[in-house]
């Protein structure tokens, strides 16, 4: 995956709260585990690194079923990056799957 679409992936995220920044690390919540696959190979087309992925409970979806809640973390290296530059824009502390809410 080259840089410039790897960034564009990562606004996408951003915009729709799956990505949030914690300090250095960026946690990326997500359903879909395949959809990790894609967050950790931007990740490391921006220069960064995958440090865990951890299983962190079930949600509901609908009255029925029940899907597993998978939240990834990772570092980017450059403090300044254009993507976290980008959160600070336009992120959330919270992400869609917060129950804090």
């Amino acid at each position: 995956m080259l840089p410039p679409e790897a960034e564009k992936k990562m606004q996408c995220w951003i915009r729709s709260r799956h990505l949030i920044s914690s300090g250095n690390l960026f946690i990326f919540e997500t359903v879909d585990y395949s959809t990790i696959e894609r967050f950790t190979e931007s990740i490391e087309a921006l220069g960064g690194t995958l440090i865990s992925v951890d299983s962190i409970g079930k949600i509901w979806i609908g009255d029925r079923r029940q899907v597993v809640l998978y939240q990834a973390t990772a570092s980017l290296h450059t403090p300044h990056h254009q993507v976290k530059q980008y959160w600070i824009k336009y992120g959330s502390f919270r992400t869609r799957f917060d129950e804090r809410i």
